[in-house]
């Protein structure tokens, strides 16, 4: 069985910081792409941060330089920094995660999401 776990979420003032954390476990054999992605209500989920097997990332433009995605492959751990947060970054974040798992079957998987909160 696989999972995704996120972590680290909370409540922080305007300019505070998180450092967000998707771990996987179970028959894995190689985390491939995972993003993070984040969902407020009423809105559609967007990708904030990408990083791929190699470690290229990508951001969304609303980032700004404010977040670092990074991944520890050993643990089969991807983090998201998360620095100068406003109130627009409250949201729910959720991890998607390519992953290959025993029999070489790769397939997407999301984590349960961990609540972001910024106060002003």
């Amino acid at each position: 069985q696989v999972q995704l776990v996120e972590s680290g979420g909370g409540l922080v003032h305007t300019g505070g910081s998180l450092r967000l954390s998707c771990a996987a476990s179970g028959s894995i054999v190689n985390v491939n792409a995972v993003g993070w992605y984040r969902q407020t209500p009423g809105k559609q989920r967007e990708l904030v941060a990408g990083i791929n097997s190699i470690g290229r990332t990508n951001y969304a433009d609303f980032v700004e330089g404010r977040f670092t995605i990074s991944r520890d492959n050993a643990k089969n751990t991807v983090y998201l920094q998360m620095d100068s947060l406003k109130p627009e970054d409250t949201a729910v974040y959720y991890c998607n995660a390519d992953l290959t798992t025993w029999g070489f079957l790769r397939r997407d998987y999301w984590g349960q999401g961990t609540q972001v909160t910024v106060s002003s």
